[in-house]
């Protein structure tokens, strides 16, 4: 394909989220809940004459430098693993926060997955993009699954596509706190090494039909280590959970959180209640099929 190729990368909250034991090669096994929600970023790929691969993030901050955008990695794996016959352009429109917990780095990675090689012919078959994907983050399968809701374990390589749960309105409230991941893995291993150890959960799948299932068994470890070190982090959460929405987390390893509400005139009641005191306010749709 010669044209330039559009992909949404879409955001995700975590509905559910534990964090394992450290794994002899460093990293912590995870069981979450992913769930796909309607805010996105875009990708757009276009061939360049030039070998590699560029970014143009527009006036998007925080990204860091362009040679370790999980994006740009995104691509250049897709180069190697079609002979480099091109370069490639990545122009990204960022609406996601960064360093939030919502998967928009990942998000983004999986799309430039697809960009690219919608660019190479579609030359990487589907499973060896998801092995790409494995390469390059925990959350990065799950994106480029396409799945709206799915249960993921290991290094979130493991996946479960489940039926999705029905469209519902929903907010994130983003407090102007990044938080770094491994920092936050950080502080889960310390509260764990002082002796806070987490009681056993069992999973219903074959209950997840509503939102009202999700809330009675929603959690995420790194919500306590996260609200210790971050106080307006935790005031934050406790402003949104006093607008009454059936379920109210943190996504990921932070800062975002997320209600879900009955109705969107409920949703339209805590946007006016919260205002901009606890950070940015963004109403999206969580659950359905199109997400």
């Amino acid at each position: 394909m010669s044209g330039p190729v559009t992909v949404a990368a879409p955001a995700k909250v975590n509905l559910f989220l534990r964090v394992l034991a450290r794994e002899a090669d460093g990293f912590h096994g995870i069981e979450t809940l992913f769930c796909r929600v309607s805010l996105a970023d875009e990708i757009e790929a276009s061939r360049a004459a030039e070998p590699g691969v560029t970014l143009d993030a527009g006036a998007a901050t925080g990204l860091g430098p362009p040679a370790d955008n999980l994006a740009v990695r995104a691509a250049r794996l897709v180069l190697d693993a079609t002979g480099n016959r091109f370069g490639v352009h990545l122009r990204l429109t960022k609406r996601i926060p960064v360093r939030a917990g919502l998967g928009g780095g990942s998000s983004d990675a999986a799309a430039a997955l697809v960009a690219a090689n919608g660019l190479a012919g579609n030359a990487v078959p589907r499973h060896e993009l998801l092995q790409l994907a494995a390469r390059l983050g925990s959350d990065v399968p799950f994106f480029l699954s396409g799945a709206p809701l799915a249960l993921a374990w290991g290094h979130g390589e493991r996946l479960l596509r489940l039926p999705p749960l029905p469209a519902a309105p929903a907010l994130i409230l983003a407090p102007p706190v990044p938080v770094a991941t491994p920092d936050a893995y950080g502080w889960v291993d310390e509260a764990r090494a002082s002796g806070l150890r987490r009681g056993a959960v069992a999973l219903e799948l074959d209950g997840l039909r509503s939102w009202g299932d999700v809330g009675r068994m929603a959690g995420n470890d790194f919500e306590s280590p996260v609200f210790a070190r971050h106080g307006e982090v935790r005031a934050a959460f406790e402003a949104l959970a006093g607008t009454h929405p059936v379920v109210c987390r943190m996504s990921g390893s932070g800062s975002a959180l997320f209600g879900i509400y009955r109705s969107a005139r409920d949703r339209d009641d805590a946007v006016m209640m919260l205002g901009r005191k606890h950070g940015t306010v963004i109403p999206v749709e969580a659950g359905g099929a199109s997400m």
